[in-house]
Parts: C-alpha cells; structure tokens; sequence
C-alpha cells in the first residue's frame, strides 16, 4: 500500500505538470487568440448597443467610441451604407484597417449573414496603409471632428505604419437602424506575439517541474510512511489476535477510517475472548454432563450383568433416563449449530400453543412428584398461532428448564399465558436471586450460565436460552428478560395470535 500510494501520487504530479506545460506553452497561442476574439466581440456588441442608447448623436457617440476603443485596446471604424466614415479611433496603429478595403470587409460580410471576423497576418512585400487619406475620409473628418481627432492621432504616431505588428483580428458588422439607417462597423485587435512569452514560461516551467517533482517525492513518501505506519501496526495486532491472544489492544488513531477499524477489531477481540471463555466453560459442562450419564449407565449395566437379580425395570429405568440426558446435550449441541450455520429451516403450520405449553408442564411431573416443585400455568382461555410446534415447544421447555434451575427454596415457578389484541405473551417466572442488570444482556448467550456451581436435578449446558432466542428470531418473534435481584427473574416472548 505505502508504495502504490507513492505511485499515485507521483502520477498525480505527472499529470499535473503535463497539463500544465500544455497549456502554458502548447496551447498558450490558441487561448490567447480566442479570448482577444472573445474581447472584439464583446466591444462589438457594446458599440452596437451604445449606438441605440444615444439615437446616434454625434458627441454621445462619439465618447462611447472612445472609451470602448481605449478599454479594448482596439481599433475602431464606423462606416455608412455609401462607405463614408463616420467615426474612427486607433488605439493601436494598424496595417490592414483602412478605408481602401471597406468595399471588400462590407461584401464579405453581406454573405456571411451581416457579420465576419477573420484573423490577417502580414507577409513582406504586402501593401502597407496609406500614409495619406482619400477625398472621402479628408470629407469625413471635416464633418465630424471626432474623425479627423482619430486620423490626427493615427497620423502623428511615430514610425507609422508599424512594422513590428504581424497578425490582427477583424470583426465586421452591418448593423440595421430605422433611424441612422444602415451602419458598417469594423474593429481590429492586434495579436501580439506570444514566442517571447513561450520561451520565458517554458523556463520557468522547467524551475517548477524540478521543485514540483521534488516536493512531491518528498510530501508522497511522508504520507505514505504515515498511512501505512498505522495499518502495519494494525496488522502486527491482527496477527497476534489471530494466534490466539485476545488481550491485543488496537490504539491506531491517525486517521477516522483507521481509527473505526481499531475500534471494529477491539470488539472483535473482545467477544472472541468472551467466545473462548463460553467454550472453556461448555467444555467442563459438557464433560461433567457427560461424565455422570455415562457412569451411571456403565455402573448399571455392569451391575446387571455380573448380579443377574439386579436386572429390575427399575434399573433399566435408570439406564434409560440417564440416555435421555445424553441425548438432550447431544441435540443442544447439534440445534446450536444448525442456528448458527443458518440451517434451521421451520415447519409452519396452526396448533394450540396453550396445549403445547401444558404439554411441557407434563414432561416435568416427574420432577414435580419427585421434588416438590410447583409449576402452575395461568391462562384464560386457548390460543391459536401459526409457528414451527416442535421448535416453539422446544423454546418454552428451554425457559421452563431455566427457571426450574435457578427458582428459590420455594420451587415455584409460575407460566402465563397473556393475550394482548392480536398478540400472546408468554412468560416464565421464577424465584430465585435475579439477574444484576449488567449481565442481562448476556443470559442469552451461548455457553453462558449466570451461576457456574448452582445444579439442580434439570442441568443444563448453556446452550437453552442461546437456541431459545435465535428460535424466536427466526419466528420474528420479541423477546426479553425482567429481572430484580432478591425476588427473581420473567423470562418472555410475545407471537402473533391467531384465534383465542
């Protein structure tokens, strides 16, 4: 990265000073050219407005002339129908404007719609302006003095005509009035040469590209020494999180996008270390959970075999109960899996949840025969939903089982079932000592078990609520726990309601 990042940058200046260089030497003449047309245009429709703002008067006019021949640097000539001078300012001595060619600049104009522009360049040999001024413009100049002050100062410039001017530009309009009738108007531009000014920026450019590249190297590689300073030590981090050590702590902060990714990894190092920490705890859950069934299985068929009167249905009983428990750890493990591997699919289909939920009630008589416990259900009426039965049933036995397992020395524990318009709630209350509120939001997840010693005669392997809640998420289903230390714990979830 940090090199691809000095390239790109190192391009970027390349780029900046060939565009440069194009259109500083290259292309300077043709830019220069179109804005002095751009200027001689913008006079021209000046002088054309000035003239219907004044109705034609001779004074008026006359300064307007001036003063759009002096802001342009232009040279201006105002001609009648009959090619009559009517007004004149040079600015700028001329070779090309002079009366002699106005016949050839109105005609060239009539067929280009009313209006010409044409860039002249002057050749050796080519003829000059006349020095003296023909019976129609000493005419003119008599008649309106602001001619005759043009031509004077036309005439009075030294050296004319100017030998040094090489290339001009020539506008030319007829211009339709009711009142002043039909007027010509030719403006001239001189186009200076630019090869002087060329050579001189092709040095400077030369100065600038030595110090551009320079500082660009130097400016690439601290930006990209900076950037990739933080994302190698980033990386060194994620390396070590990779091999195991969640402790790693990612502080790079130079830059926001960095800074989020810091921020991203950090709690990915947190919660896998809370991950290896649930699987350590799964690990000696499951082995203790495994450890007693089998033992018990072993110790009962072997008993049975060597004592052939020991072969009672109560033995067999017990050989039993103790597969069942395998069997339960084996499918939390298996149902846990298949939820997070997105497996699961459900089986949607109407039945009676409140039957279901007594149906759990009863899968725990054994238990309230055997210990005491009191399992009451509340409910006023049946219930209709459209779910998965077998995994929602699975989800009220994970709740009931939770709460048979952490409810007080009282042993109560108390199931209602609430409608609420086209909703049911079910809750699971127990007894017991409550949850503190900081560790709410974890009661949920996988491999986790509040109190790590507390084991009833339903133990579990913290997987329960984890494939309760991800059950409910796949039905769409709220859920959710209301929890006060010293008077125990509501575990709910609320469904859509079909029919009651």
């Amino acid at each position: 990265m940090k090199w691809k990042f000095f390239a790109y940058f190192l391009i970027f200046a390349a780029v900046l000073l060939t565009v440069l260089w194009l259109f500083q030497t290259v292309y300077l003449e043709t830019f220069y050219k179109q804005i002095k047309k751009n200027e001689l245009q913008s006079a021209m429709d000046n002088l054309t407005s000035s003239v219907e703002l004044s109705g034609g008067g001779t004074a008026d006019y006359d300064e307007a002339v001036q003063a759009i021949s002096e802001s342009y640097d232009i040279s201006v000539m105002v001609f009648d129908s009959k090619g009559s001078i009517l007004y004149a300012t040079e600015y700028m001595p001329s070779r090309f404007l002079y009366h002699a060619e106005f016949p050839m600049w109105y005609q060239k104009a009539l067929e280009n719609g009313g209006e010409y522009v044409e860039n002249r360049r002057w050749e050796p040999g080519q003829p000059e302006k006349a020095e003296k001024y023909s019976e129609t413009e000493s005419t003119a100049m008599q008649r309106n003095p602001a001619v005759q002050e043009g031509f004077q100062r036309f005439r009075n410039m030294p050296g004319m005509p100017n030998q040094n001017i090489e290339e001009t530009v020539i506008w030319v309009r007829i211009v339709e009035d009711e009142e002043n009738g039909e007027w010509v108007y030719l403006l001239e531009s001189v186009i200076t040469p630019v090869d002087a000014t060329v050579h001189t920026l092709r040095i400077q450019l030369v100065c600038i590209s030595v110090v551009m590249l320079f500082v660009s190297l130097l400016i690439a590689w601290i930006l990209a020494k900076s950037v990739s300073r933080s994302i190698v030590r980033v990386n060194e981090n994620a390396k070590k999180l990779a091999e195991g050590d969640y402790e790693v702590s990612f502080e790079a902060c130079d830059y926001r996008e960095i800074a989020e990714l810091s921020e991203t990894l950090n709690y990915a190092a947190k919660e896998l270390g809370k991950t290896e920490q649930y699987k350590r705890e799964l690990l000696a859950n499951v082995s203790h959970d495994l450890r007693t069934p089998l033992t018990m299985i072993i110790a009962y068929a072997e008993m049975m075999s060597d004592l052939p009167g020991e072969n009672t249905p109560e033995n067999m009983q017990v050989i039993v109960e103790e597969a069942k428990r395998l069997t339960v750890l084996v499918n939390d493990m298996l149902d846990i899996s298949k939820l997070q591997a997105g497996a699961m699919e459900l089986s949607v289909k109407e039945y009676n949840l409140t039957e279901s939920i007594e149906a759990v009630v009863n899968r725990f008589a054994r238990l309230l025969w055997q210990e005491n416990y009191q399992i009451q259900f509340e409910y006023d009426g049946e219930v209709w939903i459209e779910a998965d039965e077998e995994k929602l049933h699975q989800v009220i036995y994970n709740l009931v089982g939770n709460a048979v397992n952490y409810t007080g020395a009282d042993k109560k524990i108390t199931i209602r079932q609430i409608c609420r318009e086209n909703l049911v709630r079910i809750e699971v209350e127990d007894t017991g000592e409550g949850i503190p509120k900081e560790l709410l939001p974890y009661v949920w997840e996988r491999y986790y078990k509040l109190d790590k010693t507390h084991k009833r005669a339903y133990t579990g392997t913290g997987l329960g609520l984890s494939i309760a809640k991800n059950i409910l998420k796949l039905h769409g289903a709220e859920y959710g726990v209301n929890s006060v230390e010293g008077r125990g714990s509501v575990f709910w979830f609320e469904i859509n309601a079909l029919k009651a």
